[in-house]
């Protein structure tokens, strides 16, 4: 079998989403990719999902190959797949390299955080399937109306003045807070609000004082993030955060994370939902 995966010195680099010579048995590596390939009807031929592959209900009973920055080798040929698919994250590199020396096709896919990357990733699985004309058709009904209307939405300038602090968790007490080059920062900029924490690259741990030197409008944070307060009125009341705009006007939002962060088909949708939200609350 071809492979579709070429390799830089300590580095992977990304297919150009060839077709695959067999997607009969399909293993995912990455909930985004899971996501589209329900999202195609072509879910009946996966045979297995990471952990992070939890949307929609029905990937509860498929097989699992643990978590997707942390594969084994083994347990993934062990399944016989035809096909491997993965996204940007997928690893350790190690297990990449052994799988691609047993000539298993692998496509691992690019992300990039903006709704014209969304629109490419479905493109480029529906490509590696052999399903370009279904897919594009699924697009255009039911991706490209919605794109259309968040660009309309977050193009009004009163939401680029909304700040927005996206909480990952909290787990040791300290929010861990998204930074630039995040797909939360992608995502809020999605919404046309602007990243509370655009001073510094990644995800970091931030204190009270800077959060409330932020001053943040809306707060975001997974559903999992927020595992520790099941009742957000205790998130209000949160010393890191009950002194900021977001808690004092009640605008904390818990969303499930894959679907505002994994860029899939339902992050357009969240982010026009959020968009509409800031939209109604702040137009004049």
């Amino acid at each position: 079998m071809s492979v579709y995966i070429l390799f830089t010195v300590n580095t992977f680099s990304y297919d150009d989403c060839n077709k695959a010579n067999n997607s009969s048995r399909i293993t995912v590596a990455g909930g985004s990719i899971t996501e589209i390939l329900f999202f195609l009807g072509y879910q009946r031929n996966i045979i297995a999902l990471d952990i992070t592959s939890n949307y929609p209900e029905e990937t509860k009973e498929y097989p699992s190959i643990g978590y997707v920055r942390n594969l084994s080798a083994e347990g993934i040929l062990s399944l016989k797949p035809t096909l491997i698919i993965g996204e940007d994250d997928m690893g350790p590199p190690s297990v990449i390299e052994q799988i691609r020396r047993t000539g298993l096709n692998i496509n691992i896919i690019k992300e990039n955080h903006t709704s014209e990357g969304i629109v490419q990733k479905i493109e480029c699985i529906g490509k590696i399937i052999n399903k370009e004309n279904h897919t594009h058709l699924l697009i255009d009904e039911l991706i490209n109306p919605s794109i259309k209307e968040l660009k309309k939405i977050s193009a009004n300038p009163i939401l680029a003045d909304i700040k927005v602090m996206f909480i990952l968790n909290m787990d040791s007490g300290t929010p861990v807070v998204s930074g630039r080059e995040t797909s939360a920062n992608g995502f809020i900029e999605m919404t046309g609000a602007t990243n509370a924490f655009d001073g510094f690259d990644g995800w970091k741990p931030v204190g009270t004082e800077s959060i409330i030197n932020a001053s943040p409008d809306y707060i975001l944070i997974s559903n999992r993030g927020a595992h520790s307060y099941a009742d957000l009125d205790k998130l209000f009341d949160h010393p890191a955060i009950k002194y900021t705009p977001a808690a004092k006007n009640r605008n904390i939002i818990a969303l499930d994370g894959m679907e505002m962060l994994g860029f899939g088909p339902r992050t357009i949708f969240s982010a026009l939902k959020l968009s509409n939200i800031f939209s109604e609350n702040h137009n004049e």
